[in-house]
This record gives structure tokens, C-alpha cells and sequence, in this order.
């Protein structure tokens, strides 16, 4: 898209906006401290020609194009985006071992970099590889790089941290646990809890299923409520339909919430994130077997077939509806309106679950 466009959608803040090509998946966007964006997610090594010859690679099997770096960008606007290369890499991990599947070995995937004060944090998966790590004191991300959990951290899928209004930091993983660190982040303070949506839903083989997904779970404290969002295929089935994110409130980190409410088509492991104007936006993501979609008719086409989106490769971020109601009771649902409609294809029925009910 165009600087213009960019610009024009930034403010009107209504429709999708492809903000910058090249091959990512997982995309995590962050306003820093110094009020710049910061752009990191799953990528391929910088070398890999791959990017050109096979940009819509899923990054699966032993295929795959992802790769052992973590790859970082910085921007003022959203726009124009800053390479600032590869801060680290598994080289950087706590353990050098790697007992997870074989494909996955030698990988980084979906990184985060979190603000922690003074310096900034990185967690990242599979679960073989999984890290916690503190970059140097300092805004600029960079090594040598430190574990303060040393082994403790754990095997971890999807790893991702939340800060609580009391200055607790949290570990989330899995689809969903959480778990509460302590003050110099050494080691836990309790055990983990599981926080899965209210109710449950009909899976693909008769049996009831209460998780809120599979993946690309975190967590945003938006007025009282802490806000649970998690990633599924839209059938429930791995790799058939969209993929989509969902989300279920509380009045305590650790429950109980409410039920699983939809988010929007095409925006699983998408990242909520506030501009500083203070809209928020979610980042989406290339996630298909086939080529993108037109978006053409897409609200009513079934999906169900394979893994298919209209999310080109490359990172776009999607306009969110927030909305606090007078009971406290946060609503949350895409702006743009070919990502806002769950298809023919949603194993849920969302109908019962609307604004304001």
C-alpha cells in the first residue's frame, strides 16, 4: 500500500492495512517506550532466498522456511520500518539441547519483546527451544543476552508475558495457562492455572470442547476486564477453514471468564496492540495452503475445505472495535468488515453472543 493510503486508513481506522512485505508469520507489534513501533514475529534467516522463490511457504513440515534468528524492526509511524537486524538467535537460548520434533529443531518461533522497565524481554517457542531472556539495560535491544530463570522457565508453547496494575508479571503458554513470577523473575510463585472460557462447544468428533483455541494466546487488561485472546481454526479442525481469534473476559487473571466470543476472521495469533493515537489494531498474517483469497463475497464463502485467508504475505494490521458497556463488560470485534463476520464455515454459533448481551 501506498504512504498515502497507509496514512488515509491510520486515521480513519475502518479498514485492513498492509504495512509491510516480507515473509512473517506470528507478527508482534509493540509501541516502545520511546514511542516507536517495534515489529518482530516467525521469519526465515535474512539470506534465505527462499523469501523471493517461495514467499507463500507455510512454514511447516520439513519445508518450512523458518529460521534460527530473531529479526526486529522499528518504525515511527507504521509505515516506514527500520531494520535493526538480528538481536538473537538460538546461539543466545538458555539450552543448547532441543528435544522437541525434529522439523521444528533450529527454529524461532513466534518471538515477543516485552518492555520490562529498564531493558527488554524475549520469549519465544517451540517448545523445544523455549526462552526467557533479558537484552542488556538500555532501550536498544541487544546482547549479550541473560536468563533469569535459568532451567525454570520450561517447556513453553506460545509463550507470552502480562503485567498486572500490581507490578506482578505473568507467564502465559499453551492454550491457556497462566502463571505468576516473582520480583526478579527467578522463578514462579505458585503454579500454573488453566483459563478456559465458560461453556463448551460441539468438536468435529462429537465431544465437547471448552478451550477458547490451540495457540497464539495473551492477555490485555482493558478498563477492569482482563481480556483473553486465543487462536483456533475456525472449523476446530488443524489446517481446515480460517484462522481465526477469539476472546473470553474476567475480573481476575486467573478467571473465572466468560464465554468465547469471536474476534475476527483471518486474525488468529494476531497481536492487539494501541497506537499511540489510542486505537487498537491486531496484526494478521499470511496462514494458508493456497494462495489468498479475493475478498470478493468472502463473508459468505465456506472455507472449510483447507487452510485458506485473505491475508496476503507480508504484515497487516485490522481495526478493532472496543467498546466498554456500562456494566464493565468489554465488547471487541474487527472494524473491517471482510474480517468482522464469522464464515458459513464457524464451528461456533455466535449468534446468541452479541453487543450487549
Amino acid at each position: 500500500m501506498s504512504r498515502e493510503s497507509i496514512e488515509f486508513g491510520l486515521k480513519a481506522h475502518s479498514q485492513a492495512l498492509f504495512v509491510k512485505a516480507g515473509w512473517i508469520r506470528d507478527p508482534y507489534i509493540i509501541l516502545g517506550p520511546d514511542d516507536q513501533y517495534y515489529l518482530t514475529g516467525t521469519t526465515p534467516n535474512p539470506d534465505d532466498p527462499r523469501q523471493q522463490t517461495d514467499p507463500l511457504n507455510i512454514g511447516l513440515g520439513k519445508e518450512s522456511i523458518v529460521g534460527e534468528v530473531v529479526q526486529v524492526w522499528r518504525s515511527a509511524d507504521l509505515i516506514d520500518w527500520e531494520y535493526l537486524g538480528t538481536p538473537f538467535t538460538l546461539d543466545d537460548r538458555y539450552s543448547q539441547s532441543d528435544n522437541g520434533p525434529e522439523d521444528n529443531r533450529n527454529r524461532i518461533w513466534a518471538p515477543e519483546l516485552h518492555w520490562m522497565g529498564d531493558r527488554w524481554a524475549l520469549v519465544h517457542c517451540p517448545q523445544g527451544n523455549a526462552s526467557f531472556a533479558f537484552a542488556q539495560p538500555g532501550i536498544e535491544i541487544k546482547g549479550p543476552w541473560t536468563h533469569p530463570m535459568q532451567g525454570k522457565f520450561g517447556v513453553r508453547h506460545d509463550p507470552s508475558l502480562f503485567k498486572d496494575d500490581d507490578g506482578t508479571w505473568y507467564v502465559l503458554y499453551g492454550n491457556t495457562l497462566v502463571q505468576p513470577l516473582n520480583e526478579d523473575f527467578s522463578d514462579y510463585t505458585g503454579p500454573a492455572t488453566r483459563i478456559d472460557p465458560a461453556g463448551s462447544r460441539i468438536g468435529p468428533d462429537g465431544s465437547s470442547i471448552s478451550r477458547i483455541g490451540h495457540e497464539g494466546a495473551t492477555i490485555r487488561k482493558i478498563g477492569s476486564k482482563y481480556v483473553h485472546f486465543g487462536t483456533a481454526w475456525s472449523t476446530d479442525r488443524m489446517r481446515k477453514g480460517s484462522y481465526n481469534l477469539y476472546y473470553s473476559t474476567a475480573d481476575s487473571i486467573n478467571g473465572p471468564y466468560g464465554p468465547r466470543r469471536f474476534v475476527g476472521r483471518f486474525l488468529g495469533h494476531g497481536t492487539p496492540f494501541q497506537t499511540r493515537d489510542g486505537n487498537w489494531w491486531v496484526t494478521a498474517f499470511f496462514n494458508a495452503n493456497v494462495p489468498p483469497l479475493d475478498s470478493d463475497g468472502i463473508q459468505n464463502r465456506d472455507l472449510s475445505e483447507t487452510a485458506q485467508t485473505i491475508n496476503q504475505s507480508g504484515t497487516t494490521i485490522v481495526p478493532l472495535e472496543i467498546q466498554i458497556e456500562s456494566d464493565g463488560e468489554v465488547y471487541i470485534r474487527a472494524e473491517d468488515p471482510d474480517y468482522a463476520i464469522p464464515g458459513p464455515d464457524e464451528a461456533q454459533n455466535f449468534q446468541a453472543i452479541i453487543q450487549g448481551s
